[in-house]
């Protein structure tokens, strides 16, 4: 292993952690390690993983927006009611550092649920938008780890 698959790797590898824990731009982060090794090696066979990667990445971003988002329209939950989850993740990010995030988003969802439905209501739409982001999330991390792979795929044949 030279030492540019080797940073490549590890830059990679910190895109899927980025995409686990969204401080970073994952998807990203892997395109561009890609990318740096697609440019530093050259040939046709390095532009062609570089090309299935970044259509697997592009694939995952726009179906981590289609599914979760239809999956919380027939739920009824609002986007609104996302906008001010993700506002106070925001906030409890710099407030309780990378758990504040987690915590915020929830409690912004379920404020927001609560306000729209009603106290009983409140916790099962809240569970809907959850279950929503992670099925996000795990979209977004399969294409990540398809891409990693492809081009782990590309190393061994280069």
């Amino acid at each position: 292993m030279s030492a540019l698959e080797f940073v490549v790797a590890v830059v990679i590898a910190v895109g899927i952690a980025g995409i686990i824990v969204p401080v970073l731009p994952g998807t990203i982060l892997v395109l561009g390690a890609i990318l740096v090794w697609a440019l530093e090696i050259g040939t046709s066979t390095a532009w062609l993983v570089f090309a299935l990667g970044a259509t697997l990445l592009v694939a995952g971003s726009v179906v981590k927006y289609l599914v979760p988002g239809r999956r919380l329209k027939a739920s009824g939950v609002p986007n609104r009611t996302l906008l001010l989850g993700a506002l106070l993740a925001f906030v409890g990010f710099f407030v309780v550092p990378v758990i504040g995030m987690f915590i915020g988003f929830v409690l912004g969802v379920y404020v927001a649920e609560r306000a729209r439905v009603g106290g009983a209501e409140a916790w099962p739409s809240t569970v809907h938008a959850l279950k929503a982001v992670g099925v996000s999330i795990l979209i977004e991390l399969v294409a990540a780890f398809l891409a990693a792979a492809t081009w782990a795929v590309g190393v061994a044949i280069t």
